[in-house]
C-alpha cells in the first residue's frame, strides 16, 4: 500500500479504510512517508473532509504512535479537561483543584503558549520553582499521592501528532476540523484519563469564531471519545471577551488564587463549576449536573480546593510563599491605564488584539522556545455591556517599560468598540454536547 495511493484516494473524495490510515500514520512516524506526502494528504483532508469513523481511526492511530499511559493501578478513575484556548483562560488553575478535592484525581498534560492564546504551563511556571517536566513515574506518583498533577506534554505521547501539528502550521491546513479534533484527542487518549470534559470556545478571542464551527468541532471530539471508549462531553463557551479580568501569566495565577479564596470573577467561577459538574457526572460521582455544581461550590467555599492547590504546587517544587502572599508573584515595574477615547457602552471586545498585545509586551511566544516575561499582561477594567466615561481606564497595561506600554495603547483602544446602545453579552455557555 503506497502513500501516494492513499493521498490520491482522499484527494478524489474517497473514504480511507482503517488499514490505510494506520499505514499512513505509522509510515510518517517512522519516516517512510515524507513531509511532502503528508502535507499533500493534509491538504486533501482539508478540502475533502473525513467522516466520523475516519477521524476516530486517525486519532487512535496517532495516539498509538507513542507511549500510552494506563493509570488504573494508581487511581480507578482519572479525569482531565481540555480547552481549545482563549484570552484570559485560566480555568485549569481553578477547576483542577476543585475537582480533585471532591475525590476525582486530575491527571493533566498541558502545553505552553504559542500564538495569541496563553498556555497553562507558562502560567504555573510563573510560580518560582514549579517543575512541569516530570518522569512518568513522578506523574503517576502525583496522581496517587496528591490527586492532581499538571505536567508538560511528554515527547513520547502522540509523536505523530507533534510532527503533523508543526506541518499543518506551515502548509495552510490548520483549519481542518478533523485534523484539529484528532490532534486534541490523540493527546488526551494517550494521557490515559477515563473522563474528559472539553471546553470548546467560540467568539472573537477563540480559534473557532462562530458557534457552528465550535459545535462541529465539539461534536467531532465527543464522537472520537465515544469511539475510543472514553466518557467525554463538551461545553461550548463564549470567548467574546476575556475570561475574568487578568490576561498574562502571573496576573492570571493571582486571579486564580483570589478565586480559590472565594473572591474570583463570577464568569470564571461559573464556567469552572459548569465544566467540573460535567466531570462529576461523567465519573459517576453524582447523577445530576446540579448535584455536581453544588458539591463543587461547597468544596471551593470550604477551602478544601485551596488546600489541595497548595499541595499540588509544592509537590511539583513551587514556592509556598508565593501562594501565601500573591504579591510575591512576578510584578511588572510599569502599570499604565489605557483611557476610553469617548464615553459610551462597550459593545464588543476583540480578544485576539488583546492576546497579541500581551505577546508584544513579552508575555507570549511567536516562535517555539521564545523566552517570556511572566509579569507582563493586562487587567481589563470594562467588559461588554459596561458604560465607560471618556478618559476612564478600559485596561491597565502591565509592562516592562513605559515605552512598551505606550506602544500598545492605540492597539488596545482599537480592540474596544464603544457605542450608544445598551447590549447584552453573549451567554457564558451556549450548549453542552455529551
Amino acid at each position: 500500500m503506497r502513500a501516494v495511493d492513499i493521498i490520491v484516494k482522499k484527494r478524489d473524495g474517497g473514504e480511507l479504510t482503517t488499514a490505510e490510515i494506520d499505514t499512513l500514520i505509522e509510515g510518517y512516524t517512522h519516516n517512510r512517508v515524507s513531509e511532502e506526502q503528508m502535507a499533500a494528504w493534509a491538504m486533501a483532508v482539508l478540502l475533502r473532509g473525513m467522516n466520523e469513523r475516519e477521524t476516530a481511526d486517525l486519532t487512535l492511530a496517532m495516539a498509538r504512535s507513542g507511549a500510552q499511559l494506563d493509570l488504573h493501578d494508581v487511581a480507578p478513575v482519572t479525569v482531565d479537561k481540555h480547552s481549545t484556548g482563549g484570552i484570559g483562560d485560566k480555568t485549569s488553575l481553578l477547576l483542577a483543584p476543585i475537582v480533585a478535592a471532591v475525590g476525582l484525581p486530575v491527571a493533566k498534560m498541558s502545553g505552553r503558549a504559542l500564538g495569541f492564546s496563553g498556555g497553562t504551563i507558562d502560567k504555573l511556571e510563573s510560580i518560582a520553582g514549579f517543575q512541569a517536566e516530570m518522569s512518568s513515574a513522578d506523574f503517576r506518583s502525583a496522581v496517587r499521592d496528591i490527586g492532581l498533577v499538571i505536567a508538560a506534554q511528554s515527547i513520547d505521547l502522540a509523536p505523530a501528532d507533534k510532527r503533523l501539528y508543526a506541518l499543518r502550521d506551515l502548509t495552510g491546513t490548520v483549519e481542518s476540523i478533523p485534523l484539529i479534533a484528532a490532534s486534541v484527542m490523540s493527546k488526551k487518549l494517550a494521557a490515559g484519563a477515563d473522563c474528559i470534559v472539553l471546553d470548546v470556545k467560540c467568539g472573537r478571542g477563540a480559534f473557532m469564531q462562530t458557534l457552528d464551527e465550535a459545535r462541529l468541532l465539539a461534536q467531532t471530539m465527543v464522537s472520537i471519545g465515544h469511539h475510543a471508549g472514553r466518557r467525554v462531553s463538551a461545553v461550548i463557551s463564549t470567548m467574546e471577551q476575556p475570561l475574568g479580568r487578568a490576561v498574562g501569566n502571573a496576573l492570571e495565577v493571582r486571579e486564580a488564587i483570589e478565586a480559590l479564596h472565594g473572591h474570583g470573577p463570577a464568569d470564571l467561577v461559573d464556567l469552572c463549576l459548569t465544566l467540573g459538574a460535567e466531570l462529576t457526572v461523567l465519573s459517576g460521582k453524582v447523577a445530576e449536573r446540579t448535584q455536581g455544581r453544588d458539591l463543587l461550590y461547597e468544596t471551593l467555599d470550604s477551602g478544601l480546593a485551596w488546600n489541595l492547590f497548595c499541595r499540588f504546587i509544592t509537590n511539583q517544587g513551587g514556592d509556598q510563599r508565593m501562594l501565601d502572599d500573591a504579591s510575591a508573584l512576578p510584578c511588572a515595574p510599569v502599570v499604565l491605564p489605557v483611557p476610553a477615547p469617548h464615553a459610551g457602552v462597550v459593545i464588543a471586545i476583540d480578544g485576539m488584539v488583546l492576546g497579541r498585545t500581551v505577546n508584544a509586551l513579552g508575555g507570549g511566544r511567536l516562535h517555539k522556545g521564545d523566552a517570556i516575561d511572566p509579569a507582563v499582561g493586562l487587567t481589563v477594567e470594562t467588559k461588554i455591556g459596561d458604560y465607560v466615561e471618556s478618559g476612564k481606564p478600559l485596561v491597565f497595561i502591565h509592562a516592562a517599560s513605559v515605552q512598551d506600554a505606550e506602544r500598545e495603547k492605540v492597539a488596545i483602544q482599537s480592540a474596544f468598540t464603544i457605542g450608544d446602545q445598551a447590549v447584552v453579552p453573549s451567554p457564558l455557555v451556549h450548549e453542552i454536547i455529551a
